[in-house]
């Protein structure tokens, strides 16, 4: 019986997390960690903290999905636990001390970190990988769409996609990416990677990487109609990586892609 931690569990997905869990077989939610209060029904025994050394004494595996500041805490108490626990992150938006630190902590345990949880999302991934390589001369526009309350813009989900793309050309993505045009900015550059964000209502997540060419153009989509496609992944990764040496995996290396 695997027993899961879960930091984030007052969050959209975190509930989720809490609900999937409970018939997920070989599995059970063991703690939680909670910021303010949770007002979810849970397992009898399941250990309640805001103290994350308990939070990691109380399980097997941690899915942390949660805010940058909080998997950094996370991060921190895993360097200082005697018994440092495997981790699976969801959360987008890190810094690049907070990336220096996910290697740091890999070295110790295994963690796995995506910036989606998808297996939808895993394949467009190579498909975009494939798709850039092959159609160099092809233009790459990148729009993401996600609700009102999302804070982090672009996702990491389109910052994957587009690291995805810029990689197939052999670019630095940072030497490339476009996230807002206004005015006369005058005309596409040939290796511009365009990265665009949406905001509005309860959508929970549409990401779109079109390649134009003149007479032609390819658009690969996809939607996520429901958050418990991230949760499902997340715990299927969680399940996966508790045997697992100390590195740092993608959710590709779990679905085998």
């Amino acid at each position: 019986m695997v027993n899961f931690g879960i930091l984030g569990s007052t969050g959209r997905v975190g509930s989720l997390l809490i609900d999937d869990l409970n018939s997920l077989e070989g599995a059970q939610l063991s703690a939680v960690h909670v910021f303010d209060e949770l007002k979810k029904q849970l397992p009898a025994g399941t250990v309640v903290t805001n103290d994350l050394s308990v939070l990691i004494d109380s399980c097997d595996v941690i899915v942390d999905f949660s805010a940058p500041k909080a998997t950094e805490a996370l991060l921190e108490a895993t360097l200082n636990a005697v018994t440092p626990k495997p981790l699976v992150i969801a959360t987008t938006g890190l810094s690049k001390h907070q990336q220096n630190l996910l290697l740091e902590v890999s070295q110790k345990v295994p963690v796995l970190y995506a910036t989606n949880m998808s297996l939808g999302v895993a394949v467009l991934n190579k498909l975009v990988s494939l798709a850039s390589k092959a159609l160099r001369d092809f233009d790459i526009e990148i729009v993401e769409q996600h609700h009102r309350y999302k804070i982090d813009s672009p996702s990491g989900t389109a910052l994957t996609l587009a690291n995805s793309a810029a990689k197939a050309r052999d670019l630095e993505l940072d030497n490339v990416r476009v996230s807002g045009r206004d005015g006369e900015v005058g005309k596409r550059t040939k290796d511009e990677i365009a990265v665009m964000a949406l905001r509005g209502g309860d959508i929970v997540g549409r990401h779109t990487v079109g390649l134009y060419n003149e007479g032609e153009f390819i658009e690969l989509n996809h939607t996520a109609t429901s958050r418990n496609t991230f949760s499902k992944g997340a715990l299927k990764a969680g399940m996966w990586i508790v045997s697992k040496e100390p590195k740092l995996y993608s959710i590709n290396d779990c679905l085998g892609l």
